[in-house]
């Protein structure tokens, strides 16, 4: 009886216990893989965006003007060129007269045709890589190797090619027509290998990590993939099982869960790719060795088998000794209270001579009995009184409980949905500035356009500039969670540059308002920051201005940027003021935390957080401050950048 808790009970309570922990466990190593799924997609999202501007930069340049000018020849000259220098695998150009066709077959030609840039997984059969390149033909070719649980064909040669397909307009007059480029993903083991490396980093640099595995399928055939058949064989031409196939690529679902993977079993994750026909027609696909998690799984439930056997071996003595002393004074007192509880109300204890515990619990209880004669009728009627306390008190005490178990998931699901709003009001934030700069471009063209484009062909470009720009803000999302993890793109420039720029952006905004502009920039120090950040800070600022102003009939907002040191060191100021009516003195200290916002019913408050970030990664300095004529007027401080 003795020993019951700690050889019964306790290994209950240890089961339960490793139950729950390998099911969270488990738990934890699938939210893993669909972390790492996401990075992956991501980088095809980058390769696919990255690959659809260069095609875009390429057929906007002045050298593709004039090479269109010189030749035929010229042009597909300077397209091989550009091809190489790219490191796309094909590059051409379709003129107006020749789009009908390819225009059918090709979603993405159609759309470019239409006049805009369109980026897109296709599938090219032989014939088409044939007509590109033979080179690609060659390189797509791969003989399906017979693989288990794979679903049975009759084919023995997968030689069609997965390609990032896209596509530009070309409008330059007279040379109307799409600009056409992509790169094969079939044996692209570089790509293959980048996203393994992403995912899954090494211990020891140089060496690639062969416990995280990364692989692209077409359809259900390994066409670029880490994955080894031997130690440096890589597993192309395998196929995935059937019950994978099914649910990814016949029912669209991302599949999440361990999966038989050539040879061994892996902790997987497959995402289905859709192709510019809105077909799904292959699978992105992360996982790593299940084994090692396994090993360590195994590890740590002998490690905690071994201790509890040792706690056994060593307090069942201790235990038996101390309960030898326990229950023989407790067999005489369990004997006593039998006698009284069968009427008995003289029984008492004998021979209680130990002083411990034990002993005066049984001087005590004979004392209790010698009054229990004496009580015994209050005692019965208190016995319904107390009874009634109690069943109140625990029903209390239930409902006390229960509400503190509501209390707390709601702070969880709080905490969850925090987490989550942070992150969207972020990219909805980013988002809406270059969008209101589209839209503000939008406006003075309809406004502006007549017979004759010429005199808005400056808010045209900066249109197709902002859109490229809106793709980098929400690849950046990242970088401004996790600024460590992505690198640094600074560069030394004029402040004057990136200012002026976003005065063209936001022109429209004064006319609207009648607000008036007054800029003093007599900065000459060039400063080490990224262009379109820095571009984002005053655009923030200026919007900001202008919106505390929105409720004046008109206002004056001042630019103004001076060589100043700070600290002893070199630097370049920027002030950003306006004729508002200034920031709440409750608020003065806290404008750049995250949401906080003046702005009613708009606005996610991440504006000026995100700027402190940016300036402050320089290695500057941004504060807010209300004038003494009204107003509030920004200070952005930066170090000077002198070269070498």
């Amino acid at each position: 009886m003795a020993l019951l808790p700690l050889i019964v009970l306790m290994p209950m309570l240890l089961v339960l216990a490793m139950t729950r922990w390998t099911a969270d466990y488990d738990d934890v190593l699938i939210a893993k893989v669909e972390s790492d799924l996401r990075i992956a997609e991501q980088y095809l999202g980058q390769i696919m965006a990255g690959t659809g501007a260069s095609i875009q930069a390429v057929s906007n340049s002045t050298d593709f003007l004039l090479a269109a000018q010189t030749g035929d020849f010229a042009v597909a000259r300077h397209l091989a060129d550009m091809r190489d220098a790219l490191s796309l695998d094909f590059l051409y150009f379709l003129p107006s007269e020749d789009l009908l066709l390819p225009a059918k077959r090709w979603p993405v030609i159609a759309t470019a045709g239409a006049g805009m840039l369109d980026t897109q997984i296709d599938i090219l059969s032989n014939q088409d890589l044939r007509t590109l390149s033979p080179e690609m033909m060659a390189r797509a070719r791969l003989p399906l190797i017979p693989t288990e649980a794979a679903v049975p064909t009759d084919r023995t040669v997968e030689d069609r090619g997965m390609v990032v397909h896209s596509a530009a307009p070309v409008a330059i007059k007279g040379h109307e027509g799409v600009l056409v480029g992509g790169i094969l993903l079939n044996r692209n083991l570089q790509f293959i290998d980048t996203i393994n490396a992403l995912v899954y980093q090494s211990e020891q640099p140089g060496v690639p990590n062969r416990q995280g595995t990364a692989t692209l399928f077409l359809e259900d055939v390994r066409v670029s993939t880490n994955v080894r058949l031997f130690e440096d064989v890589r597993a192309l031409g395998t196929r995935v099982s059937a019950v994978v196939r099914n649910q990814v690529l016949n029912e669209g679902r991302t599949w999440l869960d361990r999966a038989f993977v050539v040879n061994d079993w892996y902790i997987s994750g497959y995402l289905p790719i859709v192709d510019s026909f809105g077909g799904r027609v292959g699978m992105l696909y992360v996982g790593f060795l299940e084994s090692p998690y396994n090993t360590a799984k195994r590890a740590a439930y002998w490690a905690v088998l071994a201790s509890f056997a040792a706690v056994v071996i060593i307090s069942a003595p201790l235990f038996l000794y101390l309960a030898k002393g326990i229950f023989s004074p407790l067999e005489r007192m369990t004997n006593t209270m039998q006698r009284v509880e069968d009427g008995d109300l003289a029984a008492r204890i004998s021979n209680v001579s130990n002083s411990d515990e034990i002993g005066q619990v049984a001087t005590h209880l004979n004392e209790l009995l010698d009054q229990v004669q004496e009580r015994d009728r209050t005692l019965r009627s208190w016995a319904d009184e107390l009874n009634d306390r109690v069943d109140r008190r625990t029903a209390e005490l239930h409902r006390a409980n229960q509400k503190l178990e509501d209390t707390f998931q709601q702070l969880v699901m709080s905490e969850k949905l925090a987490s989550i709003g942070e992150i969207t009001a972020g990219v909805a934030h980013e988002i809406n500035n270059p969008v209101a700069v589209i839209q503000g471009n939008v406006d003075v063209i309809r406004e502006s356009l007549g017979e004759n484009a010429a005199p808005v062909e400056t808010e045209l470009n900066l249109i197709d500039r902002q859109i490229v720009r809106i793709g980098a803000i929400v690849g950046k999302l990242l970088q401004f969670a996790r600024p460590g993890e992505f690198g640094d793109f600074a560069e030394s420039i004029d402040l004057s540059v990136p200012i002026n720029d976003s005065l063209v952006l936001v022109k429209h905004q004064f006319v609207k308002q009648d607000i008036t502009l007054e800029q003093d920039q007599t900065a000459k120090a060039r400063v080490l920051i990224d262009p379109g950040e820095f571009q984002q800070v005053v655009i923030n600022l200026i919007i900001n201005a202008v919106q505390a102003m929105g409720d004046c009939k008109s206002g004056t907002l001042k630019i103004n940027t001076y060589d100043v040191e700070r600290d002893g060191k070199a630097g370049v100021c920027m002030t950003v003021s306006d004729t508002g009516p200034g920031i709440a003195l409750d608020k003065i200290n806290a404008v750049f935390d995250p949401f906080l916002t003046t702005k009613s019913a708009e606005g996610t408050g991440l504006g000026l957080s995100i700027s402190q970030t940016i300036i402050q990664e320089a290695g500057g300095l941004i504060t807010a401050a209300n004038q003494k004529d009204g107003g509030a007027i920004f200070t952005v401080w930066l170090p000077a950048h002198t070269n070498g």
